[in-house]
């Protein structure tokens, strides 16, 4: 128990320490892009600090995998230059019984790094986007643009939306038969969401039946939709990202504005993504076996740096493309990490054998 617990506190703390330092790095940077302005609208240190708050979420999922490898590539060659594992391996416990004692701490990076990819960032960013809207001076703001979108079968375009997402401006809904042609459209003012669907202000519909147009007023109507506040955030907001939660309300017939595969992605990939520190975690392991008297730590650590951000690369090279539907969603999700855990086993493997 203590041998575990040494591992995992030597792991642990270096991966600690390697999340803090590029969280700091990334912190900085960004706030040097934006503290100016910040200070310019006349919101001090208070709103720099409220805004590096509402980034951390998702500055923690950027650096939660490259945070693994560093840390697992500093702890385990001073396992091994302290001799360590030698001792262990010596005393009947092998490299696979070792990355097990260190795995629970890359097990705690990948539920925080879900944690605030799903649950945090996606209730942090609104609140950011609307508090920079809000505190954005007259002269600079850009008007938003219409944004069209899919619900459904009905093609949907507004004008603009709240910063809460309940209610959209100068809307357009076009209504399709099952062959795709246009049947119905319908105009309004505004479109608010109530207790019953979407309250459409003095709506015009056009039923098109054949080469007949038939339009109709009224004052107000109800729009039933599966569109929800946090769909029309979502595809209002200049960054978009969506989480596990909100591309499935999309492919169940949500607000999108994307292909479907870009939404399958998207959701198989807000679980398979914390595996990655699983993953840097094994690239980094084969480094506890590194004889570090000869050229082979050197080789080891160079090797198992590259891997991982190769590993890096590579598993966003086949994410754009399961987005664009070039290749198969799941084969983009989990290509990276199957093919990546699978080297770094095999590479576990042969030093211990």
């Amino acid at each position: 128990m203590r041998l575990q617990r040494y591992v995992l506190t030597v792991v642990a703390t270096r991966i600690l320490g390697a999340a803090v330092i590029l969280m700091s790095i990334l912190q900085i940077l960004d706030l040097l892009e934006v503290t100016t302005d910040i200070l310019d609208r006349g919101l001090g240190m208070g709103g720099v600090l409220y805004y590096a708050a509402l980034r951390a979420p998702r500055l923690v999922e950027q650096i939660a995998p490259i945070s693994v490898l560093a840390g697992g590539l500093f702890a385990f060659s001073q396992l091994a230059r302290e001799s360590a594992v030698i001792a262990m391996r010596a005393a009947g416990i092998s490299a696979y019984r070792i990355v097990a004692m260190a795995a629970p701490a890359a097990l705690a990076v990948m539920l925080l790094d879900f944690a605030c990819a799903q649950v945090i960032a996606p209730r942090t960013d609104p609140i950011l986007n609307a508090w920079w809207q809000a505190t954005t001076p007259a002269a600079d703001r850009k008007a938003e643009g219409p944004r069209s979108f899919r619900v459904g079968d009905d093609l949907v375009i507004a004008g603009a939306s709240t910063p809460d997402g309940r209610a959209l401006t100068a809307v357009k809904i076009y209504r399709r038969d099952k062959t795709s042609r246009l049947i119905e459209r319908i105009e309004a003012s505004s479109a608010t969401l109530g207790a019953k669907g979407w309250e459409l202000r003095d709506p015009v519909t056009a039923r098109f039946t054949g080469e007949r147009t038939d339009t109709v007023s009224a004052s107000q109507m109800t729009w039933t939709s599966p569109l929800r506040p946090v769909d029309v955030q979502a595809l209002f907001s200049d960054n978009p990202a969506p989480s596990a939660g909100s591309a499935r309300r999309a492919l169940l017939n949500g607000g999108t504005d994307r292909p479907a595969s870009y939404y399958e992605t998207r959701l198989l990939g807000a679980f398979a993504g914390p595996f990655g520190a699983l993953i840097m975690l094994l690239l980094s392991a084969p480094v506890a076996l590194a004889n570090f008297r000869s050229s082979q730590g050197a080789v080891l650590l160079t090797t198992g740096l590259a891997s991982g951000l190769i590993f890096l690369v590579a598993d966003g090279l086949l994410s754009a493309l399961g987005e664009s539907g070039a290749i198969s969603p799941l084969l983009a999700v989990w290509g990276g990490p199957v093919i990546f855990g699978a080297l770094a086993i095999t590479a576990l493997v042969s030093l211990e054998g």
